[in-house]
């Protein structure tokens, strides 16, 4: 099962240069990485990246990430996968712009289906 990163510009930039990244600023004040399944992850965008231009969208293959990945409740009791430790650049399956559609949504990728 794929899950989903999404990095600002910056943030993605930093990771790919050090290869490996402790999260964003969000991350780091909570002490773990946010990820989003695929039914989730349009919602994460909404609320938390609303027209912001230049993301990047990161799948990583869950069951790679070990015991260092829990699934835990947020928004409503859904349960969100978050990671217990850096994410390193082996750990990404494939990453993909995530620009703003006309409609001012960003456009996912059709691989995530």
């Amino acid at each position: 099962m794929l899950i989903y990163k999404i990095f600002r510009a910056r943030e993605w930039e930093g990771f790919e240069a050090a290869g490996s990244t402790p999260g964003a600023p969000v991350d780091l004040a909570d002490g773990f990485i946010h990820f989003s399944t695929a039914a989730q992850a349009g919602e994460t965008a909404a609320k938390h990246f609303a027209a912001v231009d230049g993301l990047v969208l990161v799948a990583v293959e869950a069951s790679r990430l070990g015991p260092d990945l829990r699934w835990e409740p947020s928004r409503g009791g859904a349960l969100f996968p978050h990671l217990y430790r850096a994410l390193d650049a082996t750990d990404v399956a494939w990453t993909a712009a995530l620009p703003l559609g006309p409609d001012g949504a960003h456009v996912f990728p059709g691989a995530m289906a």
